[in-house]
C-alpha cells in the first residue's frame, strides 16, 4: 500500500471525493440517480479543530467511527491521495492523521494509562495488633473487598461437580438439568454455554459443566476461582476411589465446602454405610455421624434425591458470607470456555461475578477487546442483560480469549482497545498475588522474611503400607516453636501425575514421591511451572530433607532437566560400537553429554549415558528437532522401533 505523507496530501472536499457536477443520467421517471454532490466547505480554523487520540495502527472503519464520518468518505480521501484501501485496511498513525486532518481533526498518539491498583483489604496482625493491608487472593475476594456492605446482596451459589470418572457425574448433571429446568425447556436446550441455572423454591443455583477437578484446579492456578460449593459424586456400589481422593484434595486446597452426592443407591450391591466410612477416613465425616459434611443419597438414573441435593447445596451456601455481589455496577466476570465459531466468530461463555452485563457493553478480557453484539442464556435464548452468578454466551470479541481470563466492562471501545493493548504489552504483569514459594529452599527464605507460614506438601508412595508412616512422620515435624507449619494437602498411591502437578501449581505445594516415578507430561508441567518434585528411595532421607528445609539447612538438590526426545525408527549393528538406534528428534535437542531414558509403551526400561551420537556418518555434539541421527547408550542394546528416548541433563538447584 502506498504511504501518505503530509507533502503528498492536498486540500479536498471535507465530505470526501472531488466535486463533479457535470451532468448525470436521469431515469425516465424523473428521479435523479446521481450520487449526492459533496458540499464545499473550508477546513475549520485551528482554534475550532478537535483533537482525537489514535493508536499506532487503525483500520479505515475504526478511523471513520472516531472522526464521525462515513467509511466511504475516508476511502475517498485515501484515493484522492493515491492510496487504494478497503474498509478493513490497517492505516499507520501518520496515514490516519493526514486523513483526520482533512476532516478538521488534529491527531495525537494515544497515551495508555495504567489502571489504578485495586484497594487492598485490611486485617489486624495478631502479633502486632496493627491494621495492615492484605491483598485478596482470588477474584471473588477482590470483588467483595471493593464493595461496601450496604451495596452487597445475596447471589446464586456457583457449583462444580467432581468425582471419579465412572461414578455418574455426567448422568447427575443431566438429571439435575432435566428435572429442574422449566417445563418445555428441557428438550429445547439448543445452545450449550458451559453452565446452566436451576431453581429450587425460588432460589437459583448455577452449575458449571466442567470436565472435573483438573479444569477446576487449572482455573484456580490462574487466580480465577469461581466455585462456591463442590459436589462430590461417589458411587454407592464402588466407594471412594483414587480419583475421588484427588477431587477431595483439590476442593480442600481451594477452601471450598463439599456436599457429597451418594449416587447409584438404586443398585442391588450399593453399600452406603461402607462409603460413609471411607469418606470419614478421607476427612469428610458425614453430618449424621456428627461431622460437617452433608451426604445425600441420589439416583441419577431414576432421578431420585435431586431436589434434596439442590436443597443441601442451598443450605451450605446460606452459611457462606462470601456469596454476595453488587448488581448495580459495571460487570466483571470470568471466561469459563471459549471457541471460534465458523459463522459467529469468537464466542465465549462468561460467568458474571459482579455487576450486570448489558447488550452493547464495551469490554476487555485479557488481550482481547470487544462489544457485546449478542448474548445468550444457557437455553440459547437471546437476552439483554445478565446479573451476578449468571452464565452467558457472548459474541463480539476481537479474538478468542483464554479460559480463566477476567472480563471487565469499560466506558467505551477506545478504552477497551487501549487496555487490551496494554495487557498485550505487559503479559508478564498479571493480577497481583502474594509471592509464593515453589521449592523447599524458597519456603524457608519466605518464612525468614515473614511471608510464608505454612509448608504445603503432596505425598505419593508406592503402597499404603509406606504412605501412612511417611505422612505421620512428616506431621510430627510440626514443632510448637516452629515459624512454619507443615500440612499434607494430598496423599496418594502410584506415580506422580499431571493432576498432582496442577494441584501443586494452584496451591503452591512441593511434591514428594517415595519409590514412584513421574510421567512425562507431569515432568514437563513441573519444569515449566518451577514446581519442586523430589523422589526418594529411603524414607529417612525424605523426612530429613523436609526437616532441614524447615530449618533452612537444606543442601542444593540435583535435578533432572529434560532437553529433548527422539523416536527410534530403525536398529543397526555397527562393528565395535554394537547396537545403534536410528532416531528422529521429535522435540528439543539431543546432546552427546546428556543422559537418556528409554521408554516403551509408557514404561521406563532403562536410564543411562549417551555413548555415541552421529548425524549421517559424522560424530556430532548435538542433533536438533526434525533431524535424524544415530544414538548408542552405554550398557543398553535392546532397542525396538517405536521406542522413545528422552534426553536430560542433571544440574544442582
Amino acid at each position: 500500500m502506498a504511504t501518505l505523507t503530509k507533502d503528498s496530501a492536498r486540500p479536498v472536499n471535507p465530505a470526501g471525493g472531488r466535486d463533479n457536477r457535470s451532468g448525470g443520467n436521469q431515469n425516465r421517471g424523473g428521479r435523479d440517480n446521481r450520487a449526492p454532490a459533496p458540499v464545499d466547505r473550508k477546513p475549520p480554523a485551528q482554534s475550532e479543530r478537535k483533537t482525537v487520540e489514535l493508536n499506532d495502527t487503525t483500520t479505515v472503519r475504526e478511523l471513520a467511527t472516531i472522526i464521525s464520518v462515513s467509511p466511504i468518505n475516508v476511502i475517498r480521501e485515501l484515493m484522492n491521495n493515491g492510496v487504494m484501501a478497503n474498509i478493513n485496511q490497517q492505516l499507520s498513525f501518520d496515514e490516519a492523521a493526514i486523513v483526520a486532518d482533512a476532516f478538521g481533526y488534529e491527531a495525537k498518539p494515544k497515551q495508555i494509562v495504567a489502571p489504578e491498583p485495586e484497594p487492598a483489604e485490611q486485617m489486624v496482625d495478631p502479633t502486632t495488633g496493627k491494621t495492615v493491608p492484605v491483598k485478596p487472593t482470588t477474584l471473588r475476594q477482590r470483588l467483595l473487598a471493593r464493595e461496601s456492605a450496604d451495596m452487597q446482596e445475596r447471589r446464586p451459589p456457583v457449583v462444580t461437580v467432581m468425582g471419579h470418572v465412572d461414578h455418574g457425574k455426567t448422568s447427575l448433571l443431566d438429571a439435575i438439568r432435566k428435572t429442574n429446568v422449566a417445563a418445555g425447556e428441557a428438550g429445547g436446550i439448543t445452545q450449550h454455554v458451559g453452565a446452566y441455572q436451576v431453581e429450587h423454591e425460588g432460589r437459583k443455583v448455577t452449575f458449571l459443566d466442567t470436565p472435573g477437578h483438573e479444569a477446576f484446579t487449572a482455573m484456580r492456578a490462574r487466580g480465577a476461582q469461581v466455585t462456591d460449593v463442590a459436589v462430590l459424586v461417589v458411587a454407592a456400589d464402588d466407594g471412594v476411589m483414587p480419583q475421588t481422593r484427588e477431587a477431595i484434595a483439590h476442593a480442600k486446597a481451594a477452601g471450598v465446602p463439599i456436599v457429597v452426592a451418594l449416587n447409584k443407591i438404586d443398585k442391588a450391591n450399593a453399600n452406603p454405610e461402607l462409603v460413609k466410612q471411607q469418606l470419614a477416613e478421607s476427612g469428610l465425616v458425614p453430618d449424621e455421624w456428627g461431622g460437617d459434611t452433608m451426604v445425600i443419597p441420589v439416583s441419577a438414573k431414576q432421578r431420585k434425591g435431586i431436589e434434596d441435593l439442590i436443597e443441601g447445596i442451598v443450605l451450605v451456601s446460606d452459611s457462606l458470607d462470601t456469596i454476595r455481589a453488587n448488581s448495580d455496577r459495571k460487570a466483571i466476570g470470568t471466561v469459563i470456555e471459549a471457541e471460534l465459531d465458523k459463522s459467529k466468530g469468537a464466542m465465549a461463555t462468561v460467568l458474571i461475578q459482579n455487576g450486570t452485563l448489558n447488550l452493547g457493553d464495551a469490554f476487555v478480557v485479557g488481550t482481547v477487546h470487544g462489544r457485546v453484539r449478542a448474548m445468550f442464556d444457557f437455553r440459547g435464548h437471546r437476552i439483554k442483560k445478565a446479573g451476578p452468578a449468571t452464565p452467558v454466551g457472548i459474541i463480539g470479541m476481537s479474538d478468542v480469549p483464554v479460559a480463566g481470563d477476567v472480563l471487565e466492562v469499560v466506558d467505551d471501545d477506545r478504552i477497551a482497545r487501549a487496555r487490551a493493548e496494554q495487557n498485550q504489552a505487559t503479559t508478564a504483569t498479571k493480577e497481583a498475588a502474594p509471592a509464593r514459594a515453589t521449592t523447599l529452599q524458597e519456603y524457608f527464605a519466605q518464612a525468614q522474611a515473614g511471608k510464608a507460614k505454612k509448608l504445603l506438601l503432596i505425598v505419593k508412595a508406592d503402597n499404603q503400607g509406606t504412605l501412612q508412616p511417611i505422612v505421620d512422620s512428616l506431621e510430627k515435624l510440626n514443632a510448637s516453636d516452629s515459624e512454619v507449619k507443615l500440612e499434607v494437602i494430598y496423599k496418594g498411591i502410584g506415580g506422580i501425575t499431571e493432576s498432582d502437578v496442577e494441584l501443586a501449581v494452584a496451591s503452591g505445594a512441593v511434591i514428594l514421591g517415595f519409590e514412584v516415578s513421574i510421567d512425562n507430561a507431569a515432568r514437563r508441567k513441573a519444569e515449566s511451572n518451577r514446581i519442586d518434585v523430589r523422589t526418594y528411595e529411603v524414607i529417612y532421607k525424605l523426612i530429613e530433607d523436609v526437616e532441614l528445609a524447615l530449618k533452612g539447612m537444606l543442601t542444593p538438590k540435583l535435578v533432572q532437566r529434560t532437553i529433548g526426545a527422539a523416536e527410534v525408527r530403525q536398529v543397526f549393528k555397527i562393528g565395535r560400537v554394537g547396537m545403534v538406534a536410528g532416531v528422529i528428534v521429535r522435540s528439543g535437542v539431543v546432546q552427546r553429554n546428556a543422559k537418556v531414558r528409554v521408554q516403551r509403551d509408557g514404561q521406563e526400561l532403562y536410564t543411562g549415558q549417551v555413548g555415541s551420537l552421529k548425524h549421517l556418518t559424522e560424530d556430532v555434539q548435538e542433533v536438533r528437532q526434525g533431524f535424524e541421527g544415530g544414538v548408542s547408550i552405554e550398557g543398553y542394546s535392546d532397542y525396538k522401533p517405536g521406542d522413545t528416548l528422552e534426553f536430560f541433563v542433571e544440574e544442582y538447584q
